[in-house]
């Protein structure tokens, strides 16, 4: 995060709000699993396996959709590297907003696999050379930077590299809070608003890519 200038450090953020709610909706959607916590997902297959096996099909479905944003995500970012986020975001925005249509008409199992895909786009909007720079839609890695800088603080050895971490967790939190809080309202507008959120994130993507493509010509 502290590599970043503010613009992108605030995408990030809006990024990991996104996420959140996204997550939020699909876990109340799917009464216990996730759209973008795969950790979690994986928990519940496998106690699933154990308790239910019948029910091992829908984390299987969560996680497949999962590995197959990522992947072809990766491939936009490698291809369109310079140019990827804001086409990364334009498919992101197209796969919710599917979500959403298949939500509207009730169809829960392919709300839950367009969401995770759409999700599995959105952690390749911060990567460089094939790998992840800052983890968007999961936040255990960013918890343990966070306080591991707040060790070094408390040691007399602030390390400015462990900066930002823990707005990037506080930013998930508030989204799943917001998720949450629509989805128990208008369940019908929470499933909607993370297109309208991402269409947001599109618009500072364009800002973020335009300016570095004039500072390079310059």
């Amino acid at each position: 995060m502290h590599r970043y200038d503010r613009q992108r450090q605030g995408l990030a953020l809006g990024m990991a709000f996104l996420a959140g709610t996204v997550d939020a909706n699909g876990f109340l959607v799917a009464r216990g699993y996730f759209t973008s916590f795969m950790s979690g997902n994986t928990t519940r297959l496998g106690v699933d396996l154990a308790h239910e096996p019948q029910m091992a099909s829908l984390p299987l479905t969560i996680l497949g959709s999962f590995v197959i944003g990522v992947t072809a995500g990766a491939l936009i970012a490698r291809k369109w590297n310079g140019h990827h986020k804001r086409i990364l975001l334009t498919v992101v925005a197209a796969f919710l907003s599917l979500a959403a249509v298949a939500s509207l008409s009730g169809h829960d199992l392919w709300f839950l696999a367009l969401a995770t895909t759409a999700m599995g786009f959105a952690n390749n909007v911060f990567s460089r050379d094939g790998e992840v720079t800052v983890g968007v839609t999961y936040m255990t890695g960013a918890l343990v930077r966070f306080a591991q800088g707040l060790a070094a603080r408390i040691a007399g050895q602030p390390d400015r590299t462990m900066r930002g971490y823990g707005w990037l967790w506080c930013s998930l939190a508030l989204g799943a809070a917001f998720g949450a809080f629509l989805h128990l309202r208008d369940a019908q507008l929470a499933v909607c608003s993370p297109v309208a959120i991402t269409v947001a994130l599109l618009l500072v993507a364009l800002v973020v890519e335009t300016r570095s493509a004039s500072d390079r010509a310059g």
